[in-house]
């Protein structure tokens, strides 16, 4: 049985509905500097100060890697079902239909077929607004049916993670979903097909300890955290004090857990030219 419903499909993104005007200025997640609002927005959502990259929304993560007008959705009518009747404050029924008035989706992914540079592409990218970007099964079936089609397809498959890890609601039915999409990916590379993972900030949690580190490349953005539990949870474990930088971007390639940082203003170049070379 599928833990998940459908309604009408569409084969377009649905934009996330304005939250009105949020004041001129913005505070820096990294250096903590206070920047001008319009000066990030012209940067492409980056901290003219310290090149930190703000999280951007889904509609503008295609734009940024997807040739204009090419990318169309599929499974866009799934949603969530409650079968652990799931209750802390609100029911996660509750939760879950609050989160798709504000972000005008189903679910946490979105998936589709695209062109990047005129070649056909499969994009399946996070979207962290919707319960931060939590691994449901919703989540998870999406990523496996992304895969299936490359597969039928003969597509390489990019994937953008900006999640705060497992869905807490669906209990098991959650963590199920790691196994599934790392089986689903080993199939890619049985074929042969490329499979380029993007990390935003943050990826945290089983989407890092699964899918978003099986990469044939795996591309972190700069300054992006990244890890498994969060800093602070690991100091008050461990009791000591963790390496400057810890978790970031930067210090993951320097450790060898990544393959390279690129810049926003790079992304769609770098990723055009790997898959060119795959």
């Amino acid at each position: 049985m599928a833990w998940f419903k459908k309604e009408k499909s569409s084969d377009s993104v649905a934009p996330p509905r304005s939250k009105g005007s949020e004041g001129m200025w913005l505070k820096c997640n990294h250096c903590r500097e206070i920047v001008y609002r319009k000066e990030v927005d012209r940067n492409n959502k980056v901290c003219p100060k310290c090149d930190y990259h703000f999280p951007i929304s889904v509609t503008e993560r295609i734009g940024l890697l997807v040739d204009l007008g090419t990318f169309k959705e599929w499974d866009a009518e799934l949603e969530a079902r409650d079968p652990l009747s799931f209750h802390d404050t609100k029911s996660y029924q509750e939760r879950v239909k609050a989160q798709q008035e504000k972000t005008g989706r189903k679910d946490a992914l979105v998936i589709g077929e695209g062109m990047i540079d005129g070649r056909r592409v499969v994009l399946c990218v996070f979207d962290f607004s919707f319960m931060g970007g939590s691994m449901g099964s919703v989540v998870g079936e999406k990523i496996c049916r992304a895969i299936d089609r490359a597969l039928e397809k003969r597509l390489p498959v990019i994937l953008v993670t900006a999640s705060g890890g497992a869905r807490m609601q669906e209990g098991i039915l959650s963590l199920m979903q790691m196994a599934k999409t790392s089986t689903a990916v080993a199939k890619l590379g049985e074929a042969k097909l490329p499979f380029i993972s993007i990390l935003a900030d943050p990826t945290f949690g089983g989407v890092t300890a699964s899918v978003a580190m099986l990469g044939d490349v795996i591309i972190a953005e700069p300054k992006a955290l990244i890890g498994f539990a969060g800093p602070r949870v690991i100091e008050q474990t461990i009791k000591q004090q963790l390496p400057d930088q810890f978790q970031r971007a930067e210090f993951l390639l320097e450790h060898g857990m990544i393959d390279m940082i690129v810049e926003r203003k790079q992304l769609k170049e770098t990723v055009s030219t790997l898959v060119n070379h795959f």
